[in-house]
């Protein structure tokens, strides 16, 4: 496994032989998060990891906006591809600028797997408002330890599994010890309805095979989000994961490798 930083992207390697394959993580997330799906593949694949900007490692920026986070992506891919197309993987957010990658540098992906997300203005996103608010009023100051933080946020999100989720972002500075968010909470909580947002892109169709993974617990993915996924990405195939919600990769590790496994021709 390497580590390295781009120009603003901060991604992380592992894999030496097979084909191409980026994970883009969701809102708050971090490349890492996809670490064990990437173990998992490695044997077979060339996996990248990537911190979307304004999180985990990589830089912060002013402003949001998809087609500039594409354009960051692509960036990176040209650089570490060697002229190689990549499979491209995105959860949510993520799944957004995979879309928005596919279809202004269609040459950079060879396959397009969208997780959990469609390319639809939602308010699904809203309920992160919520984990933005109890975050934002968290003391970084006085705070004493990771514990203090979680039984803070409970009230804020009652779900453990994303309170972990979310302060795996809370992060200890050597020097004095003092607490910092790793992720840009100030522009990305601001920013929250241009991310549920999403902009006629002005391209044609991407003309590679898609596949289309949600979770049947969800509500991101819905029939009626289908005639407009379907004008976007003609060769677009629905896969609905049972007992999964949003983070269906999580909630169906050992289905989501499979399924990841079909998708690469492992």
């Amino acid at each position: 496994m390497t580590g390295s930083d781009s120009p603003n992207l901060f991604s992380t390697s592992l894999g030496t032989t097979g084909p191409r394959v980026v994970f883009l993580h969701g809102l708050f997330g971090q490349g890492r998060n996809w670490t064990t799906v990437a173990k998992a593949l490695a044997d077979q694949a060339r996996v990248l990891l990537v911190d979307l900007p304004n999180h985990g490692r990589s830089a912060w920026t002013e402003r949001f906006s998809y087609t500039d986070m594409a354009a960051r992506v692509a960036h990176l891919l040209q650089r570490t591809g060697d002229g190689e197309a990549y499979a491209v993987v995105g959860h949510s957010m993520g799944g957004k600028v995979a879309m928005t990658l596919a279809l202004h540098h269609p040459e950079l992906v060879a396959r397009l797997a969208v997780v959990d997300v469609s390319p639809v203005p939602t308010a699904a996103i809203s309920h992160f408002a919520r984990y933005v608010e109890g975050m934002r009023s968290l003391d970084l100051a006085t705070l004493p330890d990771r514990s203090a933080a979680d039984r803070h946020l409970a009230p804020y999100v009652p779900d453990p599994g994303i309170r972990s989720f979310l302060l795996q972002n809370l992060r200890r500075e050597s020097g004095d010890g003092g607490w910092r968010w790793q992720m840009n909470l100030s522009l990305l909580g601001d920013q929250l309805d241009a991310m549920g947002g999403w902009t006629d892109p002005g391209v044609g169709p991407y003309p590679g095979p898609v596949l289309w993974l949600a979770g049947a617990r969800s509500d991101y993915v819905r029939p009626d989000y289908a005639p407009v996924m379907r004008a976007l990405f003609p060769r677009v195939q629905l896969v609905t994961v049972k007992g999964a919600g949003h983070w269906l990769h999580s909630d169906q590790p050992d289905v989501f490798i499979s399924v990841m496994r079909r998708f690469l021709h492992l």
